[in-house]
């Protein structure tokens, strides 16, 4: 293991990422507001100790093992959200350490959980930086490397496997793992701006338009205001949101084969992304008729707003809300959050454990009940006309068990600390499966600023893990992995 070669590409990394921070700054700057000084200390700090970190590591090799793949991808998420707090602890000097650091990870895990609250009342810089890194994590700042830095060399291929999510992870689109991430990169960006015009048009304003498009292509969910997308009361607004949300929830490069085809007909085709529509949509209608039903709403063309809104933006992990959907029935509030467990697209933006996943555990599970009733059949697993490889799916089941533990063990966490079980269980399902929000004392109505310091960390560690597909990051508990 290459350690040192890890320490130069963490600081290069570093160094990039504080001349995100001149963004917030040309804002600032602009809106005339008294935060100036504070992201320049930020900048400057964070470029001079990235800086040093690759000068003094510059004679070392950069190449990656598959070892210093998963090393580099674990601490750069763990060292990225400390800068990243930094301009936000300078900003906002009577917000904690705990609560900026949460802050910073739930805006690079795109996951949209905030600790703050007076949201409306805070510089616009704040909003700046934390939907800019909202909008950089979204996509994962390791593939933005591996487009932009060529230093990584054949290590980009290392990294790109920790990084992107899903279970088949070795499909690329074009023979180079660089250009693959570029187009990735390529349709993100497209979509973003696309996003930024229709909120534009739909009635926000430029501001407002920048801030949302970061976490909306992101599926990160941060807001401006403390109201959320109910700032507005806009159906205009939330139609669009709707439209990108649902959009980014699909795999980023299934848009690239849509382009090269010249025709939509990829996304039917493809059995995650039928998937992904049918039950994401197919929910918002059946939680709308139950709210009808129920008596929540008078109205079913009420009921139907509510729904697809909430629906989309919790079963997408983007955690946008209108209203305090706590609130609906306990079946239609928690139907909601398990669909964000899984719901999503692999390579998409989205958390959750990906439908991908769902889909083929479902067939496994078909499968061995064929071979019982025919124990010599040969059935293989098939997706969308491809065999899948016992090793694929024992990665899946692999990955399920941990997944299942994982949720089991934050839960029990955070029940030692004293906190209910309903908010205590929605909540690390919330910050694994990057949704944001969840229930109880961490509701769309409220946040996590009322945790304890302890219980933040522990959500914060769930969130990248999460991100990160659990595994990625275990892995780096295991003493096998240190030895050489």
């Amino acid at each position: 293991m290459d350690a040192l070669a890890v320490v130069a590409l963490i600081g290069r990394m570093v160094a990039g990422f504080s001349l995100l921070m001149l963004v917030p700054l040309a804002w600032a700057v602009y809106a005339g507001e008294p935060v100036v000084d504070a992201l320049v200390k930020a900048a400057a700090t964070s470029f001079a100790i990235g800086a040093a970190a690759s000068l003094m590591t510059r004679r070392f090799r950069r190449d990656l093992q598959p070892r210093d793949g998963f090393l580099l991808v674990g601490l750069t998420w763990t060292v990225l959200p400390a800068f990243g707090a930094l301009p936000l602890a300078l900003m906002l000097p009577e917000a904690s350490v705990t609560d900026v650091y949460f802050e910073a990870v739930s805006a690079l895990t795109a996951s949209g959980g905030t600790a703050f609250s007076g949201l409306d009342a805070m510089p616009g810089a704040v909003h700046v930086w934390r939907c800019l890194m909202t909008w950089v994590g979204g996509l994962g700042i390791i593939v933005l490397a591996v487009a932009i830095l060529p230093m990584l060399g054949i290590g980009g291929s290392q990294l790109f496997r920790a990084e992107v999510t899903g279970p088949m992870k070795d499909s690329k689109l074009t023979p180079r793992i660089a250009d693959t991430a570029r187009a990735i990169w390529g349709v993100y960006v497209l979509l973003s701006l696309a996003c930024a015009l229709a909120y534009r048009a739909a009635g926000m304003s430029w501001f407002d338009a920048f801030v949302h498009t970061g976490s909306t292509v992101s599926l990160g969910g941060f807001s401006s205001y403390d109201a959320s997308f109910g700032h507005w009361n806009s159906r205009d607004i939330e139609a669009v949101a709707i439209v990108f949300m649902m959009l980014s929830g699909v795999n980023l490069t299934m848009y690239y084969v849509v382009w090269r085809e010249r025709s939509p007909a990829p996304l039917w085709r493809n059995a995650e992304a039928r998937a992904f529509y049918l039950v994401v949509l197919g929910s918002a209608v059946l939680i709308a008729l139950y709210l009808w039903a129920s008596g929540a709403y008078d109205s079913l063309s009420l009921a139907l707003r509510h729904s697809v809104f909430h629906v989309v933006s919790v079963a997408t992990t983007a955690g946008y809300a209108t209203y305090d959907y706590a609130q609906w029935p306990l079946f239609a509030s928690l139907w909601m959050i398990l669909l964000g467990c899984f719901a999503t697209c692999a390579g998409s933006t989205g958390g959750g454990i990906k439908m991908v996943r769902l889909i083929l555990l479902l067939k496994q599970a078909r499968h061995e009940f064929v071979r019982i009733v025919h124990p010599n059949v040969v059935n293989p697993v098939v997706l969308n006309g491809r065999a899948i490889s016992d090793r694929t799916m024992q990665n899946v089941i692999g990955y399920m068990m941990t997944y299942g533990a994982v949720l089991v063990g934050l839960t029990m966490a955070l029940l030692a600390t004293g906190l209910e079980p309903v908010t205590a269980f929605t909540a690390v399902i919330a910050c694994v499966n990057n949704i944001g929000p969840g229930l109880g004392e961490v509701g769309p109505a409220v946040n996590y600023g009322s945790l304890s310091d302890l219980q933040t960390w522990i959500c914060a560690f769930a969130m990248l893990v999460g991100r990160l597909e659990l595994l990625t990051v275990l892995v780096l508990f295991m003493p096998a992995f240190w030895r050489d």
